[in-house]
């Protein structure tokens, strides 16, 4: 019902979700000289995690957001804010669907 309401242009209809991902990545394969052992050296891990926080809204805008680390309340409640700012200045009825994420 939503999405029939967003779609003729009375609503902004927005999805929120937050996604991590790991700045180091093991290899996945090697190459090696016929007859040798196959060798995998340890490296040690590069940076931290870096967390991205997104907006979306079909055909019309993505607004994200990126941290180093994990996204927590107080930066939720800032985009939270700013959507609701924006929401205001439009006078436009705006719909934030949300997943269970532990952030909001």
């Amino acid at each position: 019902m939503l999405e029939w309401v967003a779609a003729a242009g009375e609503i902004d209809l927005k999805y929120l979700d937050e996604s991590g991902f790991c700045a180091w990545s093991e290899p996945t394969y090697t190459y090696y000289k016929r007859g040798q052992h196959k060798r995998l050296e340890q490296t040690k891990r590069r940076g931290r995690r870096l967390s991205i926080v997104g907006l979306f809204q079909h055909e019309s805008s993505f607004v994200y957001g990126l941290v180093i680390g994990g996204v927590d309340g107080k930066a939720y409640i800032r985009m939270m804010e700013s959507e609701a700012q924006s929401a205001a200045h439009s006078k436009r009825i705006r719909v934030i669907v949300q997943d269970n994420s532990p952030i909001h």
